[in-house]
């Protein structure tokens, strides 16, 4: 008998970033496939809370001490005092790496893992153990790519009010006080900005990007994307379909009212 898919799911420890990965893991589990999740202990009771109606196994490995300007036994974003923090708590994720890889070590077999953008490092572990890593970030298609696609002409003198075309997309307008610092800087630096940029690279040099869309919605988005970046961006959403009821499911219930002004439009 052919034993059952298993999947490793490591969210990035964030209230924002977790929840739609719980989402993504009750599809897989409509496919028959096996979960193991990973968190840290300050996040333990959260994710049995969440996923109590589930057999997915949760794994918790211990988050860094110590860390300059985070209080201690703050382990998720919601907690920290100041977002100007995040880049230093995000950095600090990477001394969980032993940890994640001694546990790796001591599962069955792992047919793939999805790991959060945000989590750059896990490339390098599943490279080591000789896992495809997915990534996903939880931006749709259409934010990646009309980022990606401005950054050329950030580059450039163009103002902070002026509304410049974005390559590939010229119906889109924006300005460069569109985007949050530092990435709006015309050479952009700084701690988060490396960060980021670890991320992206990481990315790039993994197995695919899952994407909380469907192609239908974002097709133009989606293409471009696939065309200028890599690796394939894969449209696997609305992630949120996952909690359907059976009559929604087959089209019978009551279209809610903001269904129904999308219909007329």
């Amino acid at each position: 008998m052919t034993p059952p898919l298993h999947v490793v799911v490591f969210p990035f420890i964030s209230k924002g970033h977790t929840i739609p990965i719980f989402d993504l893991a009750r599809f897989l589990l409509c496919r028959k496939i096996c979960i193991t999740i990973f968190t840290t202990p300050a996040n333990r009771s959260f994710f049995s809370h969440s996923l109590s109606d589930t057999n997915i196994d949760i794994i918790e490995i211990p988050f860094p001490k110590n860390i300059q300007g985070v209080p201690p036994g703050v382990e998720s974003t919601d907690k920290l005092p100041s977002m100007s923090l995040f880049a230093t708590f995000a950095n600090a994720t990477k001394l969980m790496k032993p940890h994640f890889e001694k546990a790796l070590e001591s599962l069955p077999p792992v047919t793939f893992m999805i790991t959060d953008g945000f989590l750059g490092w896990t490339l390098d572990s599943a490279n080591k153990f000789g896992i495809p890593r997915l990534v996903y970030f939880g931006m749709n298609a259409f934010s990646r790519v009309v980022s990606i696609s401005a950054l050329s002409v950030l580059r450039t003198q163009v103002s902070d009010n002026e509304l410049f075309e974005v390559p590939d997309f010229p119906w889109i307008k924006i300005t460069r006080n569109d985007f949050d610092l530092p990435f709006r800087d015309r050479e952009p630096k700084g701690p988060l900005f490396d960060f980021m940029m670890d991320s992206f690279m990481a990315a790039s040099k993994s197995y695919g990007l899952l994407v909380n869309t469907f192609y239908e919605l974002e097709s133009v988005y989606v293409d471009v994307c696939n065309r200028i970046t890599s690796p394939k961006s894969w449209c696997i959403g609305p992630f949120c379909a996952v909690h359907e009821s059976p009559k929604e499911k087959q089209g019978i219930s009551e279209k809610p009212s903001y269904i129904k002004w999308l219909d007329e439009c």
